[in-house]
């Protein structure tokens, strides 16, 4: 006997028979086949549907809607109706439940409890339109001094500085990996990345061929599955990134599915075709801060130290102490991914339960760096969940050189954040390797787009610092007086370093 699921449809698929004209774009379009055409009728299969709204924008007579399912359980405080649901689907499957995107439930936003001090009288702001801002921000190990020396044609620096990144804004492209993401995809960020000078990171999926032309944009990564490393990968980058950890997923590594590896993706993560890619949850060559430094010195050794080279952690309790060892093995930068970043899989448990917000571990870092007197060997890079131009005002004030964004990239070229990036039937040609999926993501659109966002928020960072009577993105960096906290507890006040509103 069948039984049937006690799992209700998320969402319901509503169609309009006097405006549906039959041309099916939304049965073809679906990557979940929630519609089907029978009989002369468009069927929705309600139970499919994750509420990905391509149909809705594929109609060309807006006779498709999408309505959230109004069934409804009986109030209840304790089990609402996210934790019964999933009580049924592990009752019916007996595995994990598997998520994508960032944890879904209610945080505090930290983000929200924070304000500008803005200027006024005594202390003008300045107007951006008429006074130049400076964004540009130099990622890399700094000099613990510097020696200049005079001459007959003036003054020069004697001391030889350390390789680092040149970016004409604040704002980085977070790792994406191919076979995570398409391929449309990575070729978007790195040509907007070129565009507003700045940079994207590749992920773990290796580089592909087509990318190699835009290597000074590019990141790499080298992460536990090794995936496509290789001297060419580490040759032609901008620079090297060890991952440690993942914010939406700490301790935990990486999976691929061997249905995702498509001969491209074979070929670039220099894999067998059709095998599952599993990156460990540890990198089985470092178990010590002393393995670390090895790993980090043989990449530098391996670029003739001609690049900088990162090491990217999740963001756990005992953050501070572990970046402390990270910058004194020798790191240039440091990526701290917070509990709000994305991902393409990960268990929901670990997602929605593990991992810390990037506003307190980016804090605790900064000063535990400074205290240490060695917060100019590394730049810091923050990441996860930013969703707007003041929140990466905000992390910089907090102490961060500057910020990486990956789900704000996905969502401005398509992305409607429907959480099932792992099963690969994105049907906006973003989190899937189908190829009649992946051809819709028009590339020089999605460049556009991602241009158009991050020259967006660049702007209002420049009204920002504006307003606070600065002129250029490093008078911002660390200045926690400039920030105020509103709502937040004495104890989240203090391990933040800001003040109350009103003081």
């Amino acid at each position: 006997m069948m039984r049937k699921t006690r799992v209700a449809a998320q969402f319901k698929i509503k169609i309009n028979r006097n405006l549906c004209i039959d041309c099916r774009k939304c049965v073809n379009g679906c990557g979940w086949s929630a519609i089907r055409y029978d009989d002369h009728n468009l069927i929705p299969e309600n139970h499919k549907c994750v509420g990905c709204h391509y149909c809705v924008y594929s109609c060309p007579t807006g006779a498709i809607s999408i309505e959230k399912n109004s069934l409804a359980f009986a109030d209840h405080g304790h089990w609402t109706p996210y934790y019964i649901e999933n009580v049924y689907r592990q009752a019916e499957q007996g595995g994990m439940l598997l998520a994508g995107t960032s944890n879904d439930r209610p945080v505090i936003d930290l983000w929200s409890h924070m304000i500008f001090d803005a200027c006024q009288v005594t202390n003008p702001p300045i107007d951006p339109i008429r006074e130049p801002m400076e964004l540009r921000t130099y990622l890399g190990r700094k000099p613990d001094n510097i020696k200049v020396e005079k001459d007959k044609s003036g003054y020069k620096l004697q001391t030889e500085l350390y390789p680092n990144l040149k970016l004409e804004t604040p704002i980085l492209f977070s790792a994406m990996s191919f076979g995570a993401v398409s391929l449309p995809v990575h070729q978007a960020l790195v040509k907007a990345a070129k565009n507003m000078g700045t940079f994207m990171n590749c992920g773990e999926g290796g580089l592909h061929e087509s990318l190699y032309p835009y290597s000074d944009q590019v990141i790499v990564q080298v992460a536990s599955g090794r995936f496509g490393v290789d001297q060419k990968y580490l040759k032609n980058c901008a620079a090297i990134e060890i991952k440690i950890g993942q914010g939406a997923k700490p301790g935990i590594g990486g999976h691929l599915p061997g249905e995702k590896v498509g001969q491209e993706i074979s070929k670039t993560r220099m894999i067998p075709e059709g095998t599952d890619a599993i990156s460990p949850a540890p990198h089985h060559d470092i178990y010590s801060i002393e393995d670390l430094r090895q790993l980090i010195y043989a990449l530098k050794e391996t670029v003739g130290y001609k690049v900088p080279v990162g090491v990217k952690i999740a963001t756990v309790n005992n953050v501070a102490a572990i970046a402390s060892g990270v910058v004194r093995a020798g790191a240039d930068i440091l990526y701290l991914d917070g509990g709000q970043g994305g991902t393409g899989a990960a268990p929901t448990v670990i997602r929605n339960n593990m991992g810390m917000p990037i506003e307190i571990a980016l804090a605790v870092v900064d000063d535990q760096l400074r205290k240490e007197g060695i917060r100019h060997q590394a730049s810091i890079i923050a990441a996860g969940g930013f969703r707007d131009s003041g929140d990466v005002a905000k992390a910089i004030a907090l102490g961060a050189d500057a910020v990486s964004i990956g789900t704000a990239p996905l969502i401005a070229i398509g992305c409607h954040m429907c959480k099932k990036c792992y099963t690969g039937n994105c049907s906006w040609g973003i989190a899937t390797q189908r190829e009649d999926l992946v051809s819709r993501l028009d590339v020089d659109y999605a460049e556009e787009m991602l241009t158009n966002l991050v020259r967006a928020w660049s702007l209002e960072i420049k009204e920002m610092l504006g307003a606070m009577g600065l002129n250029s993105i490093e008078s911002l960096r660390g200045n926690r007086e400039r920030l105020r906290g509103i709502g937040l507890d004495q104890n989240t006040l203090n391990i933040l370093g800001i003040k109350a509103a009103g003081n």
